[in-house]
């Protein structure tokens, strides 16, 4: 697409926020349920999409991307209208007789920039969030994932004309050009290199921006885990989608004693769940491109490998994989992983492995597995992460009920739920002052008789 082009959907979406057709609740409702039933009439053609882009089966597809995307429709519909109501708040005595609330007030035009990862799902969540608020919105799907953004703009182009919601396809140059237009906010979900181009962009027209990016995020394993039920989570959260999730565990950082029993453990588990060879495993998938294949592919170290390692070059696949004995200056504890590869670090002090762990640029994600609860309490304390599991992973952004986002290098803002409405919205301020009432002490000329007052009311 063109920049003329371009610059002509943000001006049709401008003049069509500007007309306030999306400020009534009923519209947005009406729009959420649009979307929802063409989001089930298309589901198997969603389904093939995420299998030819990314090699995911049709279960992983509905659990990881599709019915959480209708998740968040319900939650969204059933909630939007109590969202987007004027709420009371308390009025001091000194503004005495009036009425204060807040009101939810829409952004007007954003655009949402999604990954290639779980294009589907990162895609739609933001938009919903944003459709709910009461915005207009340019989609911009990852090229890497064209199936499925053939099935995103199919979907959205029946539901919606395209000054309301609009999808523009391409690569990097298309992006270029969405980042010339000035937008109301800016949602950007990918990588921490891309996130920087991102934000340094939308500075130019003070834009503010969520960006939902990534990092190292750690598994910590103590000695008072349950072994084997740790293993069964990490396996689950690590290979999930070949190990291309943004919360995806990292590495592990365990205690030195367990680690040996971990690590059959995690072995099992890996068989147990892909077979004895995931590679010949058809519902296990595949790597996006031959870029990022190769480039998971050199992180693998030889000397360090104990499970795993195997390739399908001519399918994009590497089977899961684990290393041991891994240090920090490893080329694989360089760089998130973002691939199906799980390095396994050793500590003799719990302490000291947080220190290490606070003294990296803050993860998007930590999971620990413990049974005691004084380190639980300590580490969810003193370590900063965008969200976690205790004794679990990945599940804590499968819900609308709390928001999501990073912290630091990992991100800013976040969203899902009420925290994606208010995401996407600006909470006014609003004082209704009465006038049948007026003091007179916050008038010039200031008078001695009105002090004693003045400092009752604010005192």
């Amino acid at each position: 697409m063109k920049p003329e082009q371009i610059h002509k959907i943000v001006s049709a979406q401008r003049s069509y926020f500007s007309s306030g057709a999306t400020l009534p609740v009923g519209i947005r409702l009406d729009a959420l349920r649009r979307l929802k039933a063409a989001i089930v009439r298309h589901e198997a053609d969603i389904a093939r999409a995420l299998y030819q882009d990314l090699g995911k089966s049709s279960e992983e597809s509905y659990l990881c991307e599709i019915g959480m995307v209708l998740d968040e429709l319900t939650f969204m519909l059933r909630h939007t209208g109590t969202y987007a109501k004027e709420h009371r708040v308390r009025t001091p005595l000194a503004q005495f007789a009036a009425r204060s609330y807040t009101k939810a007030s829409p952004l007007g035009v954003v655009l949402i920039m999604s990954p290639w990862n779980y294009p589907f799902l990162l895609t739609l969540d933001p938009l919903i969030d944003a459709i709910a608020a009461g915005n207009t919105a340019i989609v911009k799907p990852s090229a890497y994932s064209p199936c499925t953004s053939a099935v995103i703009q199919t979907i959205l182009s029946a539901c919606f004309a395209p000054q309301y919601v609009a999808v523009v396809t391409g690569g990097r140059e298309q992006n270029r050009h969405l980042l010339d237009e000035v937008f109301d906010h800016i949602f950007f979900t990918g990588s921490q290199a891309v996130g920087r181009e991102v934000l340094r962009r939308a500075a130019e027209h003070l834009t503010p921006c969520t960006l939902e990016l990534g990092g190292k995020s750690p598994v910590i394993v103590d000695r008072t885990a349950n072994i084997a039920r740790a293993a069964r989570r990490i396996v689950f959260g690590k290979f999930l989608n070949c190990g291309q999730t943004c919360v995806a565990p990292d590495y592990i950082y365990c205690d030195a004693r367990v680690r040996d029993a971990l690590v059959k453990a995690l072995m099992r588990e890996i068989r147990r769940q892909f077979g004895a060879d995931a590679l010949c495993n058809p519902k296990y998938g595949k790597i996006i491109n031959q870029k990022h294949f190769d480039r998971i592919s050199r992180l693998i170290d030889r000397n360090k490998l104990v499970y795993g390692g195997k390739f399908q070059p001519e399918q994009h696949r590497i089977s899961p994989t684990i290393l041991t004995d891994v240090t920090w200056d490893d080329p694989v504890m360089q760089e998130e992983i973002f691939g199906p590869i799980l390095p396994i670090l050793t500590y003799d002090s719990l302490d000291e492995a947080l220190t290490v762990i606070n003294s990296h640029p803050h993860p998007l994600a930590l999971y620990l597995f413990s049974e005691d609860k004084k380190t639980i309490r300590h580490i969810t304390e003193t370590c900063s992460f965008g969200g976690g599991c205790i004794n679990d992973t990945i599940i804590h952004l499968a819900t609308p009920h709390m928001g999501f986002g990073g912290v630091g290098a990992s991100g800013m803002g976040a969203y899902h739920g009420k925290t994606g409405f208010e995401t996407f919205s600006h909470r006014k301020s609003i004082v209704d002052k009465k006038t049948w009432l007026d003091l007179p002490m916050r008038y010039q000329p200031y008078r001695k008789s009105y002090s004693h007052l003045v400092r009752l009311f604010l005192h």
